[in-house]
């Protein structure tokens, strides 16, 4: 009785150690400053081909944003609010992808993906003061590469 009681438990504690880390990670992970998603083992290469590690990085105009995409810099213009409660939170630029700022320059924002149930992998990073998006960046990859949104 006590094995099978043993055994139970062991499987039980498994299944919930199995479950961690896949999707309340990103979002811990994001909170803290999104800084271990970012770190990819080679630097991304952005839409112009050149490795944005070099400082050249892709570029967007907004009409080329989708409407999610638009609607969330309406939403950091505004101020909020946000629809997701980790929205606005430090973004950390550890992998230095983006230039080089101080830390709490710049902060994360969701966009919405349609037909998920989660925050998805859609974001825009602004640098500056909150409520400008003057320095904007586009990510449908959770952070592994961007795109500079010109004004």
């Amino acid at each position: 009785m006590k094995r099978a009681w043993a055994f139970s438990c062991i499987v039980a504690f498994s299944a919930i150690l199995g479950g961690c880390g896949k999707e309340g990670s990103q979002s811990a992970t994001e909170a803290s400053g999104a800084s271990a998603s970012q770190a990819p083992a080679q630097p991304p290469q952005g839409a112009s081909g050149a490795s944005t590690a070099s400082g050249a990085l892709g570029t967007l105009t907004k009409a080329q944003l989708s409407e999610e995409a638009a609607d969330t810099l309406r939403l950091i213009k505004a101020g909020g609010p946000f629809p997701y409660r980790d929205d606005g939170v430090l973004f950390r630029n550890s992998a230095l992808l983006l230039p080089e700022h101080p830390r709490g320059y710049y902060h994360t924002y969701t966009v919405r993906t349609p037909g998920l149930k989660d925050r998805g992998q859609r974001r825009i990073v602004c640098g500056g003061p909150r409520k400008q998006t003057g320095d904007c960046y586009y990510t449908d990859d959770y952070y592994a590469s961007f795109k500079r949104i010109a004004e």
